[in-house]
């Protein structure tokens, strides 16, 4: 259960960037990303992704496999994400709360529409996969690499 990879996007629409480390601000979530210290909708701090839905959804598609394009800001391996709604879990030494999926926008299905797929149906396809919205309780380093804890069977 490690964080795969981890992206920010400083800018609504603008250009995703991939980084090793980031830091995190508790209240506020990842220094530099565009919800940074936003508080509009619940667990706007930061988002996680499963890596093994994002490598579905390319497999069932014949497409190669890329983890940069759903826009949430941590992709993960070997954690089922849905569980953790409503749950206090760690990742390395922050601590998180899951406060609700991060359901798929129309954003997502352009960025992942196909000649025989639809944007609609992309969304579809990624409803309670989408990956969790979560909020920071905790500031500092978070790193490829870091591993997942919690209580429950994930």
């Amino acid at each position: 259960m490690t964080i795969e990879r981890i992206f920010t996007r400083p800018t609504p629409g603008g250009q995703q960037a991939e980084l090793r480390t980031v830091r995190i601000v508790a209240g506020s979530g990842i220094e530099g990303d565009r919800h940074f210290g936003r508080h509009d909708d619940a667990g706007q701090n930061i988002s996680f992704i499963e890596a093994e839905v994002i490598e579905a959804f390319f497999d069932e598609q014949g497409l190669p496999r890329e983890l940069s394009v759903t826009g949430r800001n941590i992709v993960v391996r070997g954690v089922r994400m849905n569980a953790l709604v409503g749950n206090e879990f760690t990742v390395g030494s922050l601590r998180f709360r899951g406060r609700e999926l991060c359901e798929p926008c129309l954003g997502l299905g352009e960025r992942l529409a196909t000649p025989t797929l639809t944007p609609p149906q992309v969304v579809k396809w990624f409803v309670a996969r989408g990956g969790l919205r979560a909020d920071a309780l905790t500031s500092g380093e978070l790193a490829l690499g870091a591993t997942f804890e919690t209580s429950l069977k994930v």
